[in-house]
């Protein structure tokens, strides 16, 4: 689902970063419900939150599972620190790195940008949340 949308060039026109892209492409394909001020919080994530840490995607990708299948507080979830672990690690399989800078390095093209990295992301973010029956908030 999002790796579709991803796929189809969205947030190419509105100029989102990697962070951005997956936590607005969720919202719209997962129906999170999620509003313009919850979806701005992402933007200071993308480039590793701008100083080539941990890949913005992923962060990206982190935020919508918390917004999935955490309903107050982290320490209440029975399945957050499970998936998060299964996201990164899914991810840094087909990546080779959870690194900002060293995904760059690799994929980063000056057509598409990080576009690979970002389907990477999504395709581990879909398989999980497939895996695990989310339901619609809306």
């Amino acid at each position: 689902m999002l790796y579709d949308l991803i796929m189809n060039d969205f947030g190419k026109e509105e100029d989102y970063n990697c962070a951005e892209k997956i936590l607005y492409g969720a919202n719209k394909v997962y129906n999170l419900g999620l509003s313009k001020e919850a979806l701005k919080l992402s933007a200071a994530f993308g480039g590793g939150m701008g100083i080539e840490s941990t890949c913005g995607a992923l962060t990206g990708a982190v935020m919508v599972l918390s917004s999935m299948y955490v309903e107050d507080i982290a320490h209440e979830s029975k399945k957050i620190k499970d998936l998060t672990t299964k996201l990164f690690a899914e991810f840094e399989k087909e990546m080779g790195s959870i690194e900002c800078k060293e995904l760059k390095t690799k994929y980063r093209k000056e057509d598409i940008g990080c576009k690979n990295v970002i389907l990477a992301a999504a395709k581990a973010l879909d398989k999980i949340i497939e895996e695990n029956k989310y339901i619609s908030k809306i």
